[in-house]
C-alpha cells in the first residue's frame, strides 16, 4: 500500500513540475496566463463509513487552475500592438467561430484586415453614419490604406482685434486692389469639395455708424456678390466694451461662390465671437477651419475606450471601430483553446460584450503588449524546487518502503 501512495505522490510532484515548467516556458509569451496545479487527498473508503483512524490513500490532481492576473504592460511603439489593464478579453474572429485573448500583438494582413498571428480577425463594433458604434452587431477591424477625401470648408472662425481708434477710409466706394478703400484685412485658405486651395480674404472698413464696420469678402481676388450682381456688404458692431454686438448670433455668411467649376460652390460660415474692438492696433491672432485636402494613410489611433481610428497626413481623423471587449461570470471556467485564447463554456457563462474604460472593464493602451504573468522568474522557481522536493520525498518514501518490504521477506526466510 505505501507503494502505492508514494507513488501518487510521484505523479502529482510530476505534474506539479510540468505546470511550473509550462509557466516558465511561457515567460516570453505576450498575454499568457499562468496554471496551478491543486490537488487533494484520497481516501480508499468515504462518507460515513470513513473511520476515524484511516490514513488516506494518497494524492490526486484535482484541477489545473488557471491564474488569470494582469501581467505588466511593455511600450513598444508600434500602434497596432493593444494592451488591456484590468477585466477583460480582446474578441477574436475565424472560420471556427469567436474565441477570446488577452494576447494584443496584432498586424494587418493583405487586406487590411487586423489578425493576430494565427489569422484571426479583431472584433470591433462597426460606426455608424450619424456618429458613435452600433454596439449591437460585430464586425471586423479593417484599416484603409488610401487616401482620405478632400473635405470642403464650410465653418471659419475668426479671432482678431480691431482698432477702437480707428476712422472711416479716404476713398470709397470699397475696391479690394486699393488699399485706401478699407481699414484692415484678415486673409487664410478655404478648400472646395476636390480638396484645391483657395485664397480668401476678409476686409474691414470703418463706417459712420458708432463702433460699426463695413465687411467685404473675396475669394482668389473675385469680391463676394449678392443675387442682382452688386457687391455684398456685412455689418460688423461692437459694444461699448469692446465686445462684438451684430451679428447676433456671431457668425457672417457671404453665400455660396464657385471658384473651381469642377467643385461644389464654397458656402462659408465665418465665425466672428471672438473679433474684439480695443485700443489701436489690429491683430488677427487665429484662424480655424474645418475643410482639408485629400491627405495618405499615416497611422492608425487607439484611445482608452478602444476607439480605433485611421489617422492621414491631412489630419482627417476617421472611426474605424471600437473595439469589443468582453469579460466572463467566471473566468476559470474558460476552456483554452490553444496558444493564449480561450472560449466559453458553461462554468464560465457566456460572453458580456462591453467597451474598455466603462464599468469593470480596463482600459486599452496603444504601443504597449502585457506581458506573460509568470515573467516573475524567482517565484516560479521556487515552486519548482518545492515540486522537487516532493517528488524527492516521495521517492525516498519507496526506497524505505522498499527496504521494509526486504527485511519482512529476510525475516521469513
Amino acid at each position: 500500500m505505501p507503494f502505492d501512495i508514494a507513488l501518487s505522490g510521484l505523479n502529482a510532484a510530476s505534474t506539479d513540475l510540468e505546470v511550473t515548467a509550462n509557466n516558465i516556458a511561457n515567460v516570453n509569451t505576450v498575454g499568457y496566463k499562468g496554471s496551478r496545479a491543486e490537488f487533494s487527498q484520497v481516501y480508499s473508503v468515504a462518507g460515513e463509513n470513513l473511520s476515524a483512524t484511516a490514513a488516506g490513500s494518497g494524492v490526486r490532481v484535482t484541477n489545473i487552475a488557471q491564474q488569470f492576473g494582469d501581467g505588466n504592460l511593455t511600450q513598444t511603439g508600434n500602434s497596432y500592438d493593444f494592451a488591456l489593464s484590468g477585466e477583460g478579453f480582446f474578441t477574436l474572429h475565424d472560420g471556427s467561430g469567436y474565441s477570446y485573448s488577452r494576447a494584443g500583438n496584432f498586424h494587418p494582413d493583405a487586406n487590411g484586415f487586423i489578425v493576430n498571428a494565427t489569422g484571426q480577425r479583431v472584433q470591433v463594433y462597426p460606426p455608424t453614419p450619424t456618429g458613435g458604434f452600433n454596439i449591437s452587431s460585430l464586425s471586423d477591424l479593417q484599416i484603409t490604406t488610401g487616401s482620405a477625401p478632400a473635405k470642403a470648408s464650410a465653418n471659419i472662425g475668426l479671432t482678431a482685434n480691431l482698432p477702437s481708434t480707428a476712422t472711416a477710409p479716404a476713398v470709397s466706394p470699397f475696391d479690394p486692389t486699393n488699399a485706401q478703400t478699407y481699414t484692415n484685412l484678415s486673409t487664410f485658405q478655404a478648400y472646395d469639395s476636390l480638396g484645391a486651395t483657395h485664397t480668401v480674404n476678409v476686409y474691414y472698413a470703418k463706417n459712420a455708424t458708432s463702433n460699426g464696420w463695413d465687411v467685404h469678402m473675396t475669394v482668389d481676388g473675385t469680391q463676394m456678390k449678392d443675387a442682382n450682381g452688386n457687391p455684398l456688404t456685412q455689418q460688423l458692431t461692437f459694444s461699448a466694451g469692446g465686445a462684438i454686438a451684430t451679428p447676433a448670433n456671431g457668425k457672417l455668411d457671404f453665400g455660396p461662390v464657385s471658384p473651381n467649376p469642377g467643385a461644389q460652390p464654397i458656402d462659408l460660415a465665418i465665425d466672428v465671437s471672438k473679433v474684439t474692438q480695443f485700443g489701436d492696433t489690429f491683430s488677427t491672432t487665429a484662424v480655424t477651419n474645418d475643410g482639408y485636402s485629400a491627405g495618405k494613410f499615416s497611422k492608425i489611433d487607439v484611445a482608452k475606450d478602444g476607439t480605433v481610428s485611421a489617422i492621414y497626413s491631412n489630419g482627417a481623423t476617421i472611426p474605424l471601430g471600437q473595439l469589443a471587449i468582453a469579460t466572463f461570470a467566471n473566468n476559470q471556467g474558460l476552456r483554452q483553446l490553444n496558444d493564449t485564447n480561450w472560449v466559453p463554456s458553461s462554468e464560465s457563462g457566456q460572453p458580456i460584450r462591453g467597451v474598455a474604460n466603462s464599468g469593470d472593464v480596463g482600459v486599452v493602451q496603444s504601443g504597449q503588449l502585457e506581458s506573460s504573468n509568470t515573467a516573475d522568474l524567482t517565484a516560479q522557481l521556487v515552486n519548482m524546487i518545492k515540486a522537487q522536493r516532493n517528488y524527492q520525498a516521495n521517492a525516498q518514501v519507496i526506497t524505505t518502503d522498499n527496504q521494509l518490504t526486504q527485511t519482512i521477506i529476510n525475516i521469513r526466510s
